[in-house]
This record gives C-alpha cells, sequence and structure tokens, in this order.
C-alpha cells in the first residue's frame, strides 16, 4: 500500500475494519472466518501492524456488508485535490494492478470513485461484490479488456463500460501504462 504516509494509511485501515467488526457485532474468528483469512492476519491488520493487499481488503468488505473504500478511506475535508500519483494506493498481490480511491461514497450516497492504473500480464480478476453492485469504467489511456469474465469488452480512451460488480469480472491492460477511471455503484 501506498500513500504520502503508508503508516498513516494502514492506521486508517486498522481502525476501519475494527469499527465495522464491532459495528456489526462479528468477533475477530468470525470475521475472519466469513472473510476466508487467518484470524492472525485480522488481528495484524487491526492492531495496524498489517499491510493488506485489494484481494484482502475486498473480502472483508464483503465479509461486512461495506464498499471497499469504507476501510481505505480517512475523513476528508469539505474541498479535496488528489492530485495524479497521490492518494491510497492499493495493489493486487495477482497483478500489476493498483487502485487508488479518489472518493468513497458519503453517508446517503452509494458510490465509490477509483483511479486505476496498470500494465500488462496477470489481468485483475475481482470476485462479486455486494448483490446488486454496478461498475462503471471509463479508460483513460492505452487499452484494456473489462467486464464479465465470460464477455469482456476491448476498451480504446475514452471507452466506456458497465457491467454487474455482483458477478465475476476482469481488468487487463493490453498496453503498457493503462489507466482508468472506475465508478462502483453500490445498490
Amino acid at each position: 500500500m501506498e500513500n504520502g504516509s503508508p503508516v498513516d494509511l494502514i492506521a486508517v485501515i486498522a481502525a476501519s475494519i475494527r469499527r465495522e467488526r464491532e459495528r456489526v457485532g462479528l468477533s475477530m474468528t468470525e470475521l475472519a472466518k466469513r472473510a476466508g483469512i487467518a484470524k492472525s492476519t485480522l488481528s495484524q491488520l487491526e492492531s495496524g501492524s498489517g499491510n493488506p493487499s485489494v484481494e484482502t481488503l475486498w473480502a472483508l468488505g464483503a465479509a461486512l456488508g461495506v464498499p471497499f473504500s469504507r476501510l481505505v478511506d480517512p475523513p476528508r475535508p469539505t474541498v479535496r485535490v488528489i492530485r495524479a500519483g497521490e492518494g491510497p494506493i492499493t495493489r493486487s498481490e495477482q497483478s500489476a494492478y493498483a487502485a487508488t480511491l479518489l472518493a468513497s461514497c458519503p453517508p446517503g450516497a452509494r458510490r465509490d470513485l477509483y483511479r486505476i492504473d496498470t500494465q500488462p500480464g496477470e489481468p485483475r480478476l475481482s470476485q462479486p461484490h455486494n448483490p446488486g453492485s454496478i461498475e462503471h469504467v471509463v479508460l483513460s489511456t492505452g487499452r484494456a479488456l473489462a467486464g464479465p469474465v465470460d464477455s469482456p469488452v476491448e476498451l480504446a480512451p475514452g471507452d466506456y463500460v458497465t457491467f454487474p460488480g455482483d458477478a465475476p469480472h476482469i481488468f487487463k491492460a493490453l498496453e503498457p501504462n493503462t489507466s482508468a477511471v472506475i465508478v462502483m455503484e453500490h445498490i
């Protein structure tokens, strides 16, 4: 994970996981089981000594019934600027894929906004998100395949695709330095 201060992001994630686990009334053992991670990993994350991958945070979010963003987004001021190369970045363990959270859904809203930077190689295979989730992708640079695993669409700069986020889906860079903006809509 990267940020202007990785320690701060780790602290935000630790507090967020603990807050959301307590909110839904789950023990560490039960949350670890539901997320498919070791209890020791969860304990490290909640204590601020772990460094979770995108996959781990998505699994925890799904197990807690909250969007990924609720686990990584710190409180923010009224006016917020995120320059290119800034923001809380979470990297995939399985592919050259980095997700930067640009905006999470405030209370009453049901969407999150991410900037994706990726390279050719292993695709980012995403497991289903919460039921009713919808993804919107606008390709900024490069070329990519995005959409349902069984029928992804090739995108060029400026192209847009939307698809169910509650089914397995893929994002695969076809050119170096491919980037996109993804909006996650939570129903």
